[in-house]
């Protein structure tokens, strides 16, 4: 490949547009030894990075009392699909704060919904 070749990427059809702040499943493909099989990430978007084919995005879920992150490249083949669960209402684009926070703290409004 020389300098100039471009680099075409294809968008996977099953994932959803989402941003930091959404709650979303992302759907792996998991291979172990000759078997194959779907594993479930479901947490929250704490950032976005990237354009292109580097392009990554950290989703953070809490499992059995501790804090899980897990980056995931946006064009891997191995992400299946990304499902979009609810949308938040955040006002920036990197959540790292949600780390320090646990419980009813690290609650994230939810988009859309209106105050009664």
């Amino acid at each position: 490949m020389d300098a100039h070749s471009v680099i075409h990427l294809k968008t996977n059809p099953n994932v959803q547009q989402f941003e930091p702040g959404d709650n979303v499943k992302v759907s792996l493909r998991i291979k172990e030894k000759e078997r194959e099989r779907t594993q479930l990430f479901q947490g929250t978007v704490i950032r976005r990075r990237g354009r292109g084919p580097g392009a990554s995005f950290t989703v953070r879920r809490i499992s059995h009392g501790i804090g899980v992150e897990r980056i995931f490249l946006l064009y891997s083949p191995l992400i299946e699909a990304v499902e979009v669960v609810r949308r938040g209402d955040v006002r920036r684009a990197k959540l790292y704060y949600l780390r320090g926070r646990s419980g009813r703290a690290a609650r994230i409004k939810e988009k859309g919904r209106t105050a009664q």
